[in-house]
C-alpha cells in the first residue's frame, strides 16, 4: 500500500519530535551522571523509559516498512537523519558517563569492604596478651568483581 506524501511527512515529523525529545532527556540524564548527580536523572527514567519503548516500537516500523516515509520530502528525511545522528551521539555520551560512575561506585564499595575487613581483625590491646576483639555480631557481606 502507497502512502501520501502527506502521511509520510507526517510520520517523519512525528519521527523528528519522537527522537528530538528522547536525547534531549538522555542528555540531561548524562549531565546528571557527568556532575555527580544521579538523583536528578532518577526523575527523568520514567519519560525516558516510556519514549525509547516508543521510539524502538517506531523504528522497528519503519525499518520493516520503509515506505512509511520514503515520499516524505527530502528536507524531512534529512532532518530526522541529523535528529538520529544527534541521538546516537548522546547515547554515547550517557554510555561514557555511566561507565565512569560505575567505576566510581565500584571503587567506593571496595574501599568500604577493604575498611569493614581491616575493622574486623583489630586486636584489643598491646603486647602478649593482646586479645582479638570478637565481632561475631557483624553481619558479613559478600562482594563480586562487579559490584
Amino acid at each position: 500500500m502507497a502512502l501520501s506524501a502527506d502521511n509520510a511527512d507526517e510520520r517523519v515529523g512525528q519521527l523528528i519530535a519522537l527522537t528530538e525529545r528522547l536525547t534531549e532527556l538522555i542528555a540531561a540524564e548524562a549531565q546528571a551522571f557527568e556532575t555527580h548527580r544521579p538523583q536528578d536523572a532518577a526523575a527523568l527514567v520514567e519519560e525516558t523509559s516510556r519514549l525509547a519503548n516508543l521510539y524502538r516500537h517506531e523504528s522497528a516500523r519503519v525499518r520493516a516498512n520503509p515506505n512509511l516515509v520514503a515520499s516524505a520530502t527530502l528536507e524531512g528525511r534529512t532532518r530526522l537523519m541529523r535528529a538520529t545522528e544527534a541521538f546516537d551521539a548522546v547515547l554515547a555520551r550517557q554510555g561514557r558517563a555511566l561507565d565512569a560512575a560505575r567505576t566510581v561506585t565500584e571503587g567506593l564499595v571496595q574501599a568500604i569492604a577493604t575498611e569493614v575487613a581491616a575493622q574486623r581483625s583489630k586486636g584489643i590491646g598491646y603486647g602478649p596478651s593482646a586479645k582479638t576483639h570478637d565481632l561475631n555480631t557483624a553481619t558479613s557481606i559478600t562482594l563480586n568483581q562487579r559490584a
